[in-house]
């Protein structure tokens, strides 16, 4: 594949994630869970939050595809790009949670897209080890945060509940690889840039 071979394929990855299009290679977690009823606000607020976590997806897809893309070993390369594909089944989970809740996708989505994608290219050039840090980084801050959505969605919303916990299992499958595979300390600094930024994205994508 020539360089713009890939560039035209990277596109096309953006394309289609910007535009809610995913496909699961798993089934969905909430399948198997009982459909309660909920009011209009509950709706609403485990509407929020699902689409909260779909713009974390859109952003772990801009990042393993950057990352991947910069990694210097072809082992690296496929770690990175198992872990985007295992992110896609949260990206398909999540679109059609919020489809069901009545709700849509994040409009900000080209943007999240774009700054993800240039963070994740930023930390590849920085070298595997402090690339796989940031994933390691990513994912515990990930972690901490659908552990709060946990907490925070109505109880009686079990297909939501579902899908939260079995992301929250793979993220912490996904950090745990990063740090397997050598990953360096992230600096302290960086950790409350990407905290911050973190924040900045939950509070919008709640709402738009």
């Amino acid at each position: 594949m020539t360089r713009f071979d890939a560039l035209i394929g990277d596109f096309d990855k953006a394309l289609r994630v910007v535009a809610g299009v995913a496909s699961a290679s798993r089934a969905s977690p909430a399948a198997h869970a009982a459909d309660q009823m909920l009011t209009d606000a509950e709706k609403r607020h485990s509407a929020g939050l699902m689409r909260v976590n779909h713009v974390g997806e859109v952003c772990a897809q801009a990042l393993y595809d950057s990352q991947g893309r910069f990694a210097s070993n072809e082992s690296l390369k496929q770690q990175f790009n198992q872990a985007g594909r295992e992110e896609e089944d949260h990206l398909a989970w999540t679109a059609e949670r919020l489809r069901e809740l009545g709700s849509h996708t994040s409009l900000l989505n080209p943007f999240w897209y774009a700054g993800a994608y240039l963070l994740g290219t930023i930390a590849a050039r920085t070298g595997d080890a402090h690339s796989l840090g940031f994933v390691v980084e990513t994912e515990r801050q990930v972690e901490a945060h659908l552990a709060s959505h946990l907490d925070r969605l109505p109880p009686q919303d079990e297909k939501s509940r579902a899908i939260v916990e079995q992301m929250r299992v793979d993220e912490i499958a996904h950090g745990a690889k990063a740090q397997e595979l050598g990953s360096a300390e992230t600096p302290f600094l960086v950790r409350k840039a990407m905290q911050a930024m973190a924040k900045i994205m939950t509070t919008t994508a709640y709402y738009l």
